[in-house]
């Protein structure tokens, strides 16, 4: 049977079945933990999915997994009424307070009762809504009293199903729960941040919230949050003790998790609080203590509840791991963007498990709030933090007349006076054209893989060469010869008796002229990237290099011209003005042009009747030519290069190797995958492709081109 007839019913039926067998299988991976189907045939199955919604967009299904992420970004949040309060738990720091609970607990019933012990995740409290089994409401906590509705971005979440599955589902009802962000997205996450000069999240629950409240659905999507389940309330649901409630929401999909356990008494709750502050450090994400409820709920109401929280439940919360140590002073650190960072250095001390000798303090806000003084001893603590943070001062041994701690009013490196922007919590050296921690910097970022690419040079090669006064500027590395460079220490290691005496020999040379030769090839783009201008990402630079063309064109563009750039906002729009307004910038531009690198794109090409004119593509995996080649090629024939795949995508060429998540988000949004076969096909035909915004009839489907050996 032809899997695209025009047979309604018969599309009607399989858009079900492929439905609810795709579901099926995103709850055994993304909840269970336990993949029921290769991705090869999720990927099939799904191509056909989205196929058939394009031709029949009538029966797509609300609960389809093509339909996660959707809809434009909203100006603000509506707040909501939660329909049951949502009261926060009475927290314990000690055991004597366990001991507590349970002997009032054993004063106000003679019932016998059992304990559910849970972890106590560290993220966004969260409240979703299910009628008829699908997913129709998110609000967060907020005050407990009202929240705002997130619903469009919860439905981005894998792990929270859009439509429950199993039998003895009620008509409505209430889930709650906590998203998280796992340390291996936050990492990432605070990696580009930086990389692109934005501050970094402090801990991943600050960046699930954040990410939980982007306008736009598909950012948020973007951050890979992750939900755990944990308190069902529904009025057709008889259940008679909580842990066959989570039991039988594991049943109908939401991811409970496989970390609570019943106790038979308080005893069991205290091993299960020792075992998991052991634990705890080994889980892919945080948790801050232990929650504790009494399992049968017929008690609740027996036992009743305060303004503010129920007496038949308390969390437990982990004692961060916290030290002593002095003070020994507060020094300042110079970011590649000449952002300050006050720093305090500590007496050597362990703490869970390495040694701490410094700690961020962020920006003068934190500074001038903490109040530190010379010799204070301080508290230092990780607890659910990623790097180790000052928490406090024992002013008991404060000792009288120390000065206080005062934010620097010039650069600790240049001497510069610093700047503060309205607006802004940090403050910024200004000198960024000599002061050595920005120029390095903007060396360092100048040959990194994502921009110029010239991995024959290392941090410890640009120290040298900074210091022998051969690096001062990015242009500077297209003066560098042979001569210069043979002899100068810092590239091949020899030791001599306890001092490494290094230098720069006949391979390391021609290996590093070599990198900076190739650099020369690399598209207007990714050299507008490299600069280094202020909040310029990857994305913002091709936006602005498609937009304008050319160097001449943008540094002569005006705020209002730079504003109708695609992702270029205020912001942005004048961290170029005032990057290009610089005489010293524009000479650097020009001494770059001179050296031969890229400063405009194959707009002439665009001029042509390009095969793909109008389309905007993906690039992902491993071809019989380069990316780069690849790129140029759709480029020069009218199409458009995107980073990421989105709901504009139109096509994505696959390659060998191609990244699984551009695949598994191609295929989600119906985006066409094209093999590298299919595209010179299209090339040697010479024939107009339409993209799939266009409709374009003659176009393959996803099914038609999806890689066949993925």
């Amino acid at each position: 049977m032809d899997l695209f007839s025009p047979e309604p019913a018969w599309a009607k039926a399989r858009i079900a079945e492929l439905t609810e067998k795709l579901n099926a299988a995103n709850h055994a991976y993304y909840v269970l933990d336990n993949p029921q189907m290769s991705d090869y045939e999720f990927d099939m199955l799904l191509a056909e999915l989205a196929g058939l919604e394009r031709e029949f967009p009538d029966y797509v299904q609300a609960h389809s997994p093509t339909q996660r992420v959707g809809g434009a970004p909203v100006r603000n949040f509506v707040t909501v009424l939660h329909e049951r309060p949502m009261l926060s738990l009475g927290n314990t720091y000690t055991k004597m307070d366990l001991l507590e609970f349970d002997a009032r607990i054993r004063r106000m019933t003679e019932e016998p009762y059992t304990y559910v012990c849970e972890l106590k995740y560290d993220g966004v409290s969260i409240s979703l809504i299910y009628e008829d089994g699908e997913l129709v409401r998110a609000v967060t906590r907020g005050d407990g009293r009202q929240g705002d509705d997130v619903t469009a971005n919860i439905r981005t979440i894998s792990s929270i199903p859009l439509k429950l599955r199993g039998t003895g589902i009620p008509s409505r009802l209430e889930i709650r729960g906590e998203v998280i962000m796992p340390h291996k997205v936050f990492h990432a996450l605070n990696a580009k941040r930086e990389e692109e000069g934005e501050p970094p999240f402090a801990n991943p629950r600050n960046a699930a919230s954040g990410s939980l409240k982007l306008l736009d659905p598909r950012q948020t999507a973007a951050r890979k949050l992750d939900c755990f389940l944990y308190f069902l309330l529904a009025d057709e649901y008889d259940g008679d003790t909580h842990i066959h409630s989570l039991e039988k929401a594991a049943e109908w999909g939401f991811k409970t998790g496989a970390y609570y356990r019943e106790c038979a008494g308080i005893d069991e709750v205290m091993a299960f609080i020792d075992e998991w502050d052991k634990k705890r450090f080994d889980l892919p994400f945080d948790i801050d203590g232990v929650v504790l409820k009494v399992n049968q709920k017929h008690l609740w109401p027996v036992l009743g509840e305060t303004v503010k929280s129920p007496r038949w439940a308390i969390a437990f919360k982990f004692k961060a791991q916290q030290v002593r140590t002095r003070l020994s002073g507060i020094g300042f650190q110079v970011g590649r963007t000449g952002a300050v960072t006050p720093v305090a250095h500590l007496e050597p001390v362990v703490l869970a498990g390495t040694v701490v000798k410094r700690a961020s303090l962020y920006n003068a806000d934190n500074l001038e709030k903490m109040d530190f003084r010379q010799g204070d001893t301080v508290l230092v603590e990780k607890g659910g933090e990623i790097i180790p943070k000052i928490v406090g001062i024992d002013l008991t041994r404060r000792e009288p007349g120390g000065a206080p701690y005062r934010f620097a009013e010039t650069c600790p490196e240049c001497g510069a006076t610093l700047v503060r922007k309205e607006g802004e919590a940090g403050y910024y050296c200004p000198n960024e054209d000599r002061c050595p921690p920005q120029i390095k910097g903007r060396l360092e970022h100048f040959i990194s893989r994502r921009a110029m690419d010239i991995n024959t040079i290392g941090e410890s090669k640009i120290d040298v060469l900074y210091e022998r006064g051969l690096l001062k500027t990015i242009a500077d590395f297209y003066d560098l010869n042979y001569e210069a460079l043979y002899g100068v220490e810092g590239g091949e290691q020899a030791v001599t008796g306890n001092r490494r005496v290094v230098s720069l020999r006949d391979r390391s040379v021609r290996n590093i002229l070599s990198g900076i030769e190739a650099s020369k090839r690399k598209p207007f783009e990714t050299v507008l990237f490299a600069l280094g201008i202020r909040f310029v990402g990857e994305v913002t630079a091709k936006a602005l290099a498609r937009h304008f063309g050319d160097i001449d064109t943008l540094m002569q563009a005006t705020k209002e011209e730079l504003l109708q750039t695609e992702d270029v906002g205020e912001i942005i729009a004048q961290s170029v003005l005032d990057y290009f307004a610089k005489p010293e910038h524009q000479a650097i531009i020009a001494r770059l042009k001179a050296a031969g690198l890229q400063f405009a794109t194959a707009r002439t090409n665009e001029s042509r009747a390009g095969i793909f004119a109008g389309t905007v593509w993906a690039v992902s995996g491993v071809f019989s030519r380069s990316r780069d080649e690849m790129k140029e090629l759709i480029e020069a024939n009218g199409g458009k290069i995107t980073s990421g795949v989105s709901r504009n995508t139109d096509f994505l060429l696959a390659g060998d190797n191609m990244g699984p998540e551009k695949r598994k988000k191609a295929l989600a949004l119906g985006v066409e995958m094209v093999e590298e076969s299919r595209f010179f096909e299209w090339l040697e035909a010479g024939e107009p492709v339409g993209g799939a915004a266009d409709g374009a009839a003659d176009t393959p489907s996803a099914a038609d081109a999806a890689p066949s050996g993925v």
